[in-house]
């Protein structure tokens, strides 16, 4: 009697252990789920500012920048504020076009093929009015 008992628990531990590999094995080979972002392009109280200025993301991700106040707006990367000062990427992601409306936007999804690092950028119409934004995509 003793003996079946000890072999049913070895059995429990045993199936125990199998489910635990299992588990962490279906959770680390699960993908990362990609997150939205939404980046203000004039704030609530008519600032001419991104809100929020500065958003860390990762591959994956998307950003979407909605016109809030004070139109016309647009988001132009930099050449020379993204990771090895690439020009062809900074056109690549920007986006010229000026919304008007409130509520038009545009997207940006930071893909596995970028670098990691700093991506500076602006609203063309009132860079020089401080409307700067920095996406830092981890690696």
């Amino acid at each position: 009697m003793k003996q079946i008992a000890h072999s049913m628990r070895r059995f429990g531990l045993a199936c125990l252990a199998l489910m635990v590999v299992f588990t962490t094995f279906a959770i680390a080979a699960s993908p990362a789920m990609a997150t939205d972002y939404e980046v203000k392009m004039g704030s609530d109280s008519g600032l001419l500012v991104f809100e929020p200025a500065k958003l860390t993301v990762k591959p994956g991700d998307t950003v979407t920048w909605v016109n809030n106040k004070m139109a016309p707006h647009n988001v132009i990367f930099d050449g020379n504020q993204v990771p090895g000062g690439d020009k062809d990427l900074a056109d690549k992601i920007s986006h010229s076009q000026l919304t008007f409306a409130p509520g038009e936007n545009y997207s940006t999804t930071f893909t596995a093929d970028m670098p990691a690092g700093d991506y500076g950028y602006f609203c063309a119409p009132h860079r020089g009015a401080g409307m700067v934004g920095t996406i830092t995509v981890e690696g």
